[in-house]
Formats: structure tokens, C-alpha cells, sequence
């Protein structure tokens, strides 16, 4: 269907090539659209203890989606951008990984136009380069092909669109989307994602444990009392996770974020890693928050600059080959500098 689509806008007069460009966006939008109320805790299932970071986490969901509609319904950065930038400072990022959602399945659904994302990265998404990598990773987990199979892939077609750090975040995208529409399998069933490697698991493990945040609600007793069911294997991982939704997405007090640093106990310089993913991710962006401020003080025992620095200084370096991929030394890398520093009981 998408084929002779496509062939018909080709090879028609001018005037209804632009009625079928104007059906295949409206096809899209119809085909494609995400109902408002999937991000909602009743939908989902998720645990409400709180109306006010209810409404939080619900409003975050939205904007997401709002990013997703707006690159389904126009995926030029011309347009798209300045809409994108319409959207409140705090939850813009949110609407740019929605909108990296949308331009990546454009991109694999109508492979004869494959380039959305590549052209919007290289445009209005650069300064979200790290949401927009996690908004891949949640097109993927749409697609019946293996995620490291299909980003290699790009990566083999185009070496330069897949970033060879950063495009793992694709992979923490994909972890959180799992989680998030999937908790009965994933987060309570314990169920492992088949087809990754060990390496590839572990960041799967970091957006699963960020998925947590929402799943329960931040409430840091529910989470830490479902993170303690997996095996202790992936706890430093799912820590890291839970650690980078604390800072970005925020919803709880100073006294909260307090109690879940004493609760991750020797997994706290995993906490503060995921903390200072945030700090960046969001000091890259120029969308500081408060709350991130506050986090990352509490989680780093720092800055927001500070904390946004130690992964900058980490990348100092960084091995490109090795059995280890250069993502998951980077992590390593962090993790062992905020030991050296004493974020550890």
C-alpha cells in the first residue's frame, strides 16, 4: 500500500501528486495516531499515590505525544521545529523525543525516504541529540526486526547518522518502551528481551529502570520494593535508570529524592551516573529545571554543571574498539569517579 502510494505521487501531474502527498500524510496521521489517553495511569495500570506527581508523569506522557503527532504531521524542520519550541521549556525535550519517534518509523515504514531523522538531527534536533537518539529506540520497539540488527544496519548504510556513543541511547529507548506499555511483562514478570547482546542488555536494563519511575508512580518505596524482585545482577543498572528519571522528569520533593539515595546504598554512584546523564542531557538542551538542580545536589553532591562536566570529562579519551563498547565504559567511567568522590555509604 505504502509503494503504490508512493508511485502514484511520482508519477502524476503536479496538481495530483499534492492530493496524494495530502492522502499519504492523512493516512499516516489516521494510521499512526496515538491516543492521549495511552499515556494516562489508568490506561496503563500505573500506581498513583500521589495526584499531584500523577498529573506530573501524565503530563510528560502528553507531551511526548504531542511531538509524535506534530513529526507525524509534518516532518519538515522547517515547520517542525518552531512548533517544537512553542512547547513549555521544562517538557520540550519529552516533545523532541516524541518527535524522533515519529520521524524514525516515517523513515523505516517508507525506507524510499529514509533520511527525517538524519536531516532533522543535523538541524533543530542537535542541542536534543540525546532525547532524540531515546525517541529511536521507542520506533524500534514498533518494527519485527532486531534492534542492534537494524541499527547496525543504519549504521552500515550510513555511518555517519548512527552515532557510535550516543546511538546506544536507542537501546535505553527501547528499554523505557517495554516497561512503560508492557510492565505486566517486563517490569513484574521479569521477562529479558530476546535477541541483545550482554552489552546491549545492560543499557536495556537503564531504561527499564527509568520506566520504574513512572510505572510506580515515584514513589520510592514501590520502586525500590520492585527493583529488590530482579535479580541482583541487573540492580546497578536499573539503578543507573531510575537515577536519570529522578533528574529529568522530576514530580517528588528534596526529602523523596533523599530517601531514594539511602535506599540505593552501594548502588549510589550508579544513581548519581543517571543523575548526571540528566544534568547533561538537559544542560545540552539550555532546559534546566529546578528540580534537576535539586537532584543532582542530592544524587551527585553537586551542580547541575558540575554533574553535566563529570560526563564530559569521561569522554576524555574514550576507547572507540574493545570488547567493552565505549558507551559502557563511559558509564563505568562515571560511576567510578562519583565513588572517588564518596557518593557511596
Amino acid at each position: 500500500m505504502f509503494q503504490s502510494l508512493t508511485e502514484s505521487k511520482i508519477n502524476s501531474p503536479d496538481k495530483t501528486s499534492k492530493v496524494n502527498i495530502i492522502s499519504w500524510k492523512s493516512l499516516r496521521q489516521r494510521l499512526f495516531s496515538i491516543s492521549p489517553e495511552e499515556a494516562t495511569f489508568a490506561r496503563r495500570g500505573f500506581q498513583a499515590s500521589n495526584t499531584q506527581t500523577q498529573e506530573r508523569l501524565e503530563e510528560i506522557g502528553h507531551t511526548f505525544l504531542q511531538g509524535y503527532h506534530g513529526a507525524m504531521a509534518n516532518h519538515q524542520s522547517e515547520i517542525l521545529v518552531p512548533y517544537l519550541n512553542t512547547i513549555d521549556t521544562e517538557l520540550r525535550g519529552f516533545a523532541f523525543e516524541g518527535a524522533a519517534m515519529g520521524l524514525a518509523l516515517l523513515d523505516i515504514l517508507t525506507p524510499w525516504q529514509p533520511n527525517r531523522m538524519e536531516v532533522f538531527l543535523a538541524d533543530g534536533g542537535l542541542d536534543h541529540i540525546y532525547m532524540m537518539y531515546v525517541g529511536m529506540g521507542w520506533a524500534l520497539a514498533r518494527i519485527p526486526l532486531g534492534i542492534e540488527r537494524y541499527l547496525a544496519r543504519l549504521n552500515q548504510s550510513n555511518p555517519k547518522f548512527i552515532d557510535p556513543l550516543l546511538g546506544w541511547l536507542a537501546i535505553d529507548g527501547y528499554g523505557f518502551h517495554q516497561g512503560y506499555f508492557y510492565a505486566q511483562r517486563y517490569v513484574e514478570k521479569k521477562v529479558l528481551p530476546q535477541r541483545l547482546s550482554e552489552s546491549a542488555l545492560r543499557v536495556f536494563d537503564q531504561g527499564l529502570g527509568r520506566s520504574l519511575w513512572f510505572v510506580y508512580g515515584a514513589d520510592i518505596t514501590s520502586i525500590v520494593h520492585n527493583l529488590r524482585s530482579f535479580h541482583p545482577s541487573r540492580w546497578a543498572d536499573l539503578w543507573s535508570g531510575i537515577g536519570l528519571a529522578c533528574t529529568y522528569a522530576g514530580g517528588v520533593d528534596a526529602t523523596a529524592i533523599q530517601e531514594l539515595q539511602i535506599a540505593a546504598g552501594e548502588y549510589q554512584p550508579h544513581l548519581a551516573q543517571g543523575a548526571a546523564f540528566a544534568a547533561k542531557t538537559r544542560q545540552r538542551a539550555g532546559n534546566l529545571t529546578p528540580h534537576t538542580e535539586i537532584a543532582t545536589q542530592i544524587l551527585c553532591g553537586m551542580s547541575v554543571e558540575a554533574g553535566a562536566e563529570i560526563t564530559d570529562i569521561c569522554l576524555e579519551n574514550l576507547p572507540n574498539q574493545g570488547e567493552i563498547p565505549a558507551y559502557e565504559v563511559w558509564r563505568q567511567r562515571i560511576q567510578s569517579r562519583f565513588q572517588l568522590l564518596g557518593i557511596n555509604p
